[in-house]
């Protein structure tokens, strides 16, 4: 599990974003300090340096999530 970031805003479209320090692949899934699981990556996007993740949620009710440190899991993958 690594530690995503802490999130900035609720984007129009119910997305949560968050500036990342550790890179996702999109898929991977998104989960806060307790283990629940909030969503999955849907988007990296800013500059190298420091880029900008959107997240995906699997529930509606986001509003409560700014400030919230964020983690990744890894997703299982086929080889």
């Amino acid at each position: 599990m690594r530690r995503l970031g802490r999130v900035l805003h609720i984007s129009r479209s119910q997305n949560i974003i968050l500036r990342t320090e550790n890179v996702p692949r999109i898929g991977e899934t998104v989960v806060d300090e307790d283990l629940n699981k909030i969503g999955e990556v849907f988007d990296i996007f800013g500059p190298v340096s420091s880029p900008y993740v959107s997240v995906r949620p699997y529930a509606k009710k986001t509003e409560k999530m700014k400030g919230a440190i964020l983690y990744a899991t890894p997703s299982k993958r086929r080889k």
